[in-house]
């Protein structure tokens, strides 16, 4: 079996010119990469860059490089639900490999490093992602959970949004940023910890990638749109509207102006969205005891997925199962609310403008 020395005896990381600094909450990360992905990153990273310092991760990104020889991949079983390939992996001896399988972006993720290598500046997404996924796996280890979900803040309470894939959760969230005082804290990863004074939320530097679904109905966003593309999801009908999958990135500061970004926030309300277009009932927020609602828990648990290595150098396997108990402990002083009936947008604007009011 071959092991990381092995990787990056054919790797050349000597021109990494540049160094972002980013902090989130608690975690500090240093990425080293070129001068063009530097730029790229600091436009996509910008509420996250700090001042130089003591760092827990540093992340290399090797734009342009490839592996010498492909390995034995692995595909990851993908969630249920989901189809397709999507990721692949191969473990070595002290680290593993993942491969995206759409992109051909590799990483290497170890104790000795962390690298990101192929058409990097072509998909910054993939970058930032696994930059992230270093915030999330550090939070995990020191005993945070990681949540699908979205969320909001005006600084005193916070709100989380979760719901099946394409369920609304960023409709939601950025219905909520209409509020002159709320602040995005993160559009699909939450991680949460329970302390003394109530429940901690940390979310992860990254900007929402938004289908049309979201975009044209609301009007601070529909400039995100070409007129002509505004024009051919006029006509398309609803129902394949709200399940087309064409990512676009909104900048949260270039639409909602500086000071609209916080990563921290103290957990008031989760809300789990269990509603349909199809329903003829009103929408509805009923509370509901999470315990007793393992539906609305399997909503809200998120896996590390393949990157994830534990305190003890474990990796994750794509059939270790979530720890329902593990949320519950977290979770146990926040107040869940279902959202049932028909979807309703105004509704839980309203909503949210009670809770933050």
């Amino acid at each position: 079996m071959i092991c990381v020395a092995d990787v990056l005896a054919g790797l050349d990381r000597s021109a990494l010119p540049d160094t972002l600094f980013l902090e989130t909450g608690p975690v500090r990360i240093a990425v080293r990469c070129d001068t063009l992905m530097a730029n790229e990153l600091r436009h996509h990273l910008a509420d996250a860059l700090a001042a130089e310092g003591p760092v827990s991760a540093v992340v290399d990104v090797l734009n342009g490089q490839k592996l010498e020889n492909d390995p034995a991949w692995i595909d990851w079983a993908r969630e249920p639900g989901k189809t397709g390939r999507k990721d692949a992996y191969h473990d070595l001896e002290d680290g593993r490999l993942v491969r995206k399988i759409r992109t051909g972006m590799t990483f290497l993720q170890s104790r000795k490093a962390l690298l990101a290598l192929g058409p990097c500046l072509e998909f910054p997404n993939q970058v930032i992602n696994f930059i992230n996924t270093q915030i999330l796996n550090i939070c995990k280890r020191d005993g945070w959970e990681i949540c699908h979900a979205a969320a909001v803040t005006d600084g005193v309470k916070g709100l989380a949004v979760a719901g099946l894939s394409g369920g609304g959760k960023s409709t939601t969230i950025l219905r909520m940023m209409d509020l002159a005082t709320s602040r995005f804290v993160t559009n699909d990863r939450l991680m949460v910890r329970a302390t003394e004074d109530g429940v901690t939320c940390l979310g992860i530097p990254k900007n929402p990638r938004i289908n049309p679904g979201t975009i044209v109905g609301n009007p601070r966003l529909v400039s995100l749109l070409p007129e002509t593309r505004r024009q051919e999801l006029a006509q398309m009908p609803t129902d394949d509207l709200w399940r087309l999958e064409e990512k676009h990135d909104l900048f949260i500061t270039d639409v909602y102006g500086p000071g609209r970004v916080q990563f921290t926030m103290p957990l008031s309300e989760f809300w789990v969205l269990n509603w349909s277009r199809r329903s003829a009932s009103p929408t509805r927020l009923q509370d509901a005891n999470l315990a007793d609602r393992t539906d609305l828990l399997r909503a809200i648990m998120k896996s590390a997925g393949p990157f994830y290595q534990d305190t003890r150098g474990r990796f994750l396997r794509d059939d270790d199962l979530l720890c329902p108990d593990d949320y519950l402990a977290q979770l146990k002083s926040v107040r869940l609310r279902e959202v049932t009936g028909t979807i309703d947008f105004d509704a839980l604007a309203l909503a949210g403008r009670e809770l933050f009011s």
